[in-house]
């Protein structure tokens, strides 16, 4: 399976020549879509066909980031911002049955969505943990501040969304939810001790079953004071990998995110380097891509097996 390390972005509501050409001659592993890209519904159906008619691949992984609430990108034709996390947390709290049977009930609304339009791989759930003083980025993208809570949703949405077929991609492992700044403008530093960490924001992450997980672009002073999670070998191999037994695909955050110091090339490297198996660039600039896809090497090993065992998946 010859894949590039890498999900792109595309620019608008149909596919350029130059994103034809990338997507034909360079290989990428997949392509998110966000709301620049879905205009209408059938529209959205049409782009997608296209994607898949290029690659020749009726199974290429189409992402999306559709966590309801304040992070919707199908808004244009269907309003998804009441049903938040955070709604269905708070529901918890007050009726688990009920909450638990009407996040199923709702997940189930949202995969006949995407699977009419084609869609494999949403980016959810967030497994952050809720506090009180921290970054406002997370505040109603998050199930609870009770990591119990977190892991039950959590498996209710990863199990709704096997069942009907399409892909999780939990976030943001090991954790995000300390961070006081937001990493889309500056990296975060967190200096809570590894024996906090390991019980409570890391816990809500422990052996996922999701096949993908994406990292979290925040530095932890007490495992490495050097390098956030994306960049960091020592928190990939020993806490992701070792101590949270995730062994499915990792995706780092965004590679243009300003958390990351470098340029995207050097971002995308060290990434890839540090363990993360693949790398998102979600910010649709066709030159930018097609530059990337050049230099980057094909997946390695595992990122094929693992991607040929997702593929079977949506058989």
């Amino acid at each position: 399976m010859k894949k590039k390390p890498i999900i792109i972005s595309i620019a608008g509501i149909k596919l350029t020549k130059i994103e034809k050409k990338i997507l034909i001659n360079e290989k990428p592993w997949g392509i998110i879509l966000f709301k620049r890209n879905m205009k209408t519904f059938h529209q959205t159906q049409k782009l997608i066909k296209s994607i898949k008619k290029s690659t020749k691949d009726r199974k290429f992984p189409i992402l999306i980031d559709e966590e309801g609430g304040a992070v919707t990108r199908i808004s244009n034709f269907l309003n998804n911002k009441i049903y938040s996390q955070k709604y269905f947390g708070d529901l918890f709290r007050k009726d688990k049955n009920i909450s638990t049977k009407l996040y199923s009930v709702y997940i189930n609304s949202i995969c006949s969505l995407l699977n009419s339009l084609g869609i494999n791989i949403n980016t959810v759930p967030v497994l952050d943990m809720f506090y009180k003083n921290t970054s406002k980025i997370l505040k109603n993208r998050v199930f609870s501040a009770n990591k119990n809570v977190i892991k039950k949703l959590s498996n209710v949405c990863i199990n709704t969304y096997k069942k009907n077929n399409i892909g999780t991609v939990v976030k943001h492992i090991p954790g995000h939810g300390l961070a006081k700044s937001d990493s889309h403008q500056v990296l975060p530093k967190v200096k809570k001790k590894y024996s906090y960490l390991i019980k409570n924001d890391f816990a809500c992450f422990y052996r996922s079953n999701s096949f993908f997980a994406m990292t979290a672009h925040v530095l932890y002073e007490d495992i490495d004071s050097n390098y956030p999670v994306t960049l960091s070998k020592k928190t990939i191999s020993k806490i992701i990998r070792k101590k949270l037994k995730f062994n499915g695909i990792l995706i780092s955050d965004d590679i243009c995110m300003k958390a990351l110091k470098y340029d995207l090339y050097t971002n995308a490297l060290k990434s890839l380097s540090a363990g993360c198996n693949l790398v998102l660039y979600c910010a649709g600039k066709q030159h930018e891509s097609a530059k990337l896809l050049k230099k980057l090497p094909y997946i390695d090993k595992f990122t094929q097996k693992k991607t040929s065992e997702f593929y079977k998946f949506l058989s």
